[in-house]
């Protein structure tokens, strides 16, 4: 097969990220947005270090000749190829915030270069330093009678090169020990201006090591490895909770992958630091940004009265499909629901589970959990639902990654309010999103199935585009009894009637409908194949995505992220069209589409074309039977493939270019809240002009400052 139609995995989520780096650049976005998205693509980078690089680096270690099927790459190779372009956008990052800045500047926000403070301002620092930080510093010194210190991952320290009378030394200092991370400088008519701790704390560095002089000084963070096989590290003693919370203290202590400077230190230092991190110099990132680019939503709060520097506020709408004073089960009954997430609220689905909750016809409900909100409401459900008595059974997969310290928690709540909690099987997670109630309705059962394509999570319910089907279809059903009655086994399952099932039921089943829709090209129809995911990697179902195109077949793909099929290249995907979109809202919904005509089937999922999705978790893909609902589903995907304001284009080199804007600009996001609004049956206006509550004045020692230091510009 050509290589030039398979792209690496690594390589293709950089382009993804480079492209939330693009919002960040586009003047059309309100600038706090944009630098939201300089922060979203930051915090990307730091988990792509921690997952992906960490991954390839065990790698590297262990089998070095083990070759990417894809793109052929080794370990090292795709480690060399993924430092040498993030060297590349490091720049790009750089110069892009530094063009936000200057435009907030204009807008009278102020990132304030400590180098060039006022007296007024120097006077206020040099207070809050002796007050705030100093009593609070942790400082090392490094030399043969001092071993080198943890570092966290990815915390923030100052290191300086420290001269003395008898030798040169090395001296770190934590910039993490719970200060308040921005410090916003005395109210300068309404100027809203700000340093950083870690600014003042590298500033003051020669009060953090009296008796030495400092010949150089710069910020330094570490990003660690965070790639665990829970399954390889699993103890025998120990029961899986106990195992999670072994395994997540172990990988806060696993190696380096990344450190980041805030300007060049000389090779003294330098050779000090990656000798004892067992760093190269390529795993060295030298950044004029904030290595921490998080704390920007303390200055989102500050400027929470500057309308015009937000996207305009919306929120989800209640769904025209939805009587809110009728019961939701018996909605259900009659016909098939569907909510499209952050356009329509999330709220009919929670009062579904509240209504199972109460209802005495109801008998069990059974879900599956990977990420819940902070104050969840469905784990609140769950709980009232096994107090009244139901028999509840929730899968709790405790290998969330990132969220297992949550979901460990949820776990013993749950079980202390009586469900039955159960993990997924060894070496599989269960990233399905299915709830089924069951009901005794007199002599016969009845059923409510909800099938999902993102988490139970109320809070990312208004920030992603998520589908929901609620059904009450009896092979959807029955299908759905097979993956709890299997689950609870700790079998798998082999055959399936409605639902896609995997990992044996999902992929196979991907690749009928492919082959069917290629021989229908073959024999001279119209052969179609569409899909909407995240990511593309799944080796198997791309090369039969090769064949549709081969064969004739229109295959049109919109993926958010990843995607190492590479479409338009001559004689192989000529047939494949592929586009992101990248967005204010973040694309997590799946859909996949085989057919033309009446002759059309569609499905949603929680899986994407990942081999991680389709042989290695339990994923559950729900047909649209009802034609309303596939109507609806068409028509989101036909509006995101007419996008042409926020959808770039796949060319055959595998590089993206936005789409050409047409007569009419469409922004599909923008249409569908738009719609979302025009079709709610009550709308709720919008009320932008409602009144900031004043900051309220900080108590103690910081206030008393703060005080002092306006009166005295007063």
């Amino acid at each position: 097969m050509n290589n030039r139609v398979y792209d690496n995995r690594e390589l293709s989520w950089l382009k993804f990220n480079e492209r939330v780096l693009e919002e960040a650049q586009d003047s059309a976005t309100p600038l706090l947005e944009r630098l939201l998205f300089q922060s979203i693509f930051a915090s990307n980078l730091d988990e792509f270090f921690r997952v992906r690089v960490g991954s390839l680096y065990d790698s590297s270690l262990v089998d070095d000749d083990h070759k990417d099927n894809k793109s052929k790459m080794r370990p090292s190779e795709q480690l060399s190829a993924i430092f040498e372009r993030v060297h590349e956008l490091i720049p790009i990052k750089d110069k892009t915030y530094k063009a936000i800045c200057e435009e907030l500047e204009l807008k009278n926000i102020v990132h304030k270069n400590i180098k060039a403070l006022t007296e007024q301002d120097k006077k206020f620092l040099e207070a809050y330093y002796a007050y705030e930080v100093k009593p609070f510093l942790n400082a090392f010194i490094i030399d043969k009678r001092h071993p080198f210190p943890f570092l966290a991952n990815q915390s923030i320290y100052a290191v300086a090169k420290l001269a003395s009378k008898s030798a040169v030394t090395v001296g770190i200092v934590s910039c993490n020990e719970k200060f308040q991370r921005v410090i916003f400088l005395p109210d300068d008519e309404g100027c809203i201006s700000y340093i950083l701790v870690e600014e003042l704390i590298l500033h003051y560095a020669d009060k953090a090591f009296e008796g030495y002089k400092i010949e150089e000084k710069a910020l330094m963070r570490v990003t660690r490895n965070a790639d665990i096989d829970v399954d390889e590290g699993f103890d025998s003693e120990l029961d899986f909770r106990q195992n999670m919370s072994e395994l997540i203290n172990k990988r806060k202590r696993l190696c380096p992958v990344r450190l980041q400077l805030s300007k060049q230190i000389s090779d003294t230092v330098l050779n000090e630091l990656l000798s004892r991190l067992e760093l190269s110099e390529k795993q060295v990132f030298v950044e004029k940004t904030p290595l921490d680019m998080s704390y920007v939503f303390a200055v989102f709060d500050k400027a929470a009265d500057r309308k015009e520097l937000f996207f305009p506020k919306q929120e989800p709408q209640p769904s025209a499909m939805i009587d809110p004073s009728r019961s939701m089960i018996e909605q259900i009954d009659e016909k098939d629901l569907f909510l499209h997430y952050p356009y329509e609220s999330i709220k009919p689905f929670i009062r579904l589970l509240d209504e199972a909750a109460k209802d005495d016809s109801v008998t069990s409900v059974k879900m599956t959990l990977y990420r819940v909100a902070k104050n969840s409401k469905v784990i609140k459900a769950l709980c009232n639902a096994a107090e009244n008595g139901k028999d509840v059974l929730v899968l709790v997969e405790l290998r969330a990654r990132f969220d297992e310290e949550n979901n460990i928690g949820w776990s013993k709540l749950l079980e202390e309010s009586g469900c039955h909690v159960m993990y997924g099987p060894q070496g599989l997670k269960v990233h399905s999103k299915l709830c089924l109630i069951t009901r005794k309705v007199g002599d016969s059962v009845k059923y409510t199935v909800q099938v999902g394509t993102g988490n139970y999570n109320e809070k990312t319910a208004g920030l992603y585009t998520d589908l929901c089907l609620m059904t009450s279809n009896n092979d959807i059903a029955q299908d759905a009894c097979e993956v709890f009655r299997t689950l609870s086994m700790g079998e798998l399952v082999e055959s399936s009637k409605a639902l896609m099932v995997a990992p044996h039921c999902l992929q196979n089943k991907v690749v009928e409908l492919m082959d069917n829709e290629i021989s229908i090209a073959r024999a001279g129809g119209e052969g179609y194949v569409a899909a909407k995911l995240n990511s593309l990697t799944d080796k198997v179902l791309m090369d039969k995505i090769i064949e549709c195109s081969q064969a004739g077949v229109k295959v049109e793909l919109v993926i958010r992220g990843i995607s190492c099929l590479v479409a338009g290249v001559e004689g192989v995907t000529d047939n494949v069209q592929i586009r992101s979109i990248v967005g204010r809202y973040l694309e997590h919904a799946r859909i996949y589409i085989f057919g033309t005509g009446v002759r059309k089937k569609v499905y949603i999922s929680s899986a994407d074309y990942m081999t991680r999705n389709t042989t290695r978790r339990v994923e559950v893909a729900a047909p649209i039977l009802s034609e309303e609902v596939k109507k609806r589903v068409l028509d989101i995907f036909d509006t995101q493939m007419q996008d042409n304001v926020k959808a770039r284009i796949m060319q055959p080199d595998g590089k993206y270019v936005r789409a050409e804007r047409g007569d009419i600009a469409i922004d599909a996001q923008s249409r569908f809240y738009a719609e979302a609004y025009a079709n709610a049956p009550k709308p709720a206006p919008v009320n932008d002009s409602k009144a900031v509550e004043p900051e309220k004045e900080k108590k103690g020692f910081l206030g008393w400052l703060k005080r002092l230091f306006r009166r005295k510009k007063k």
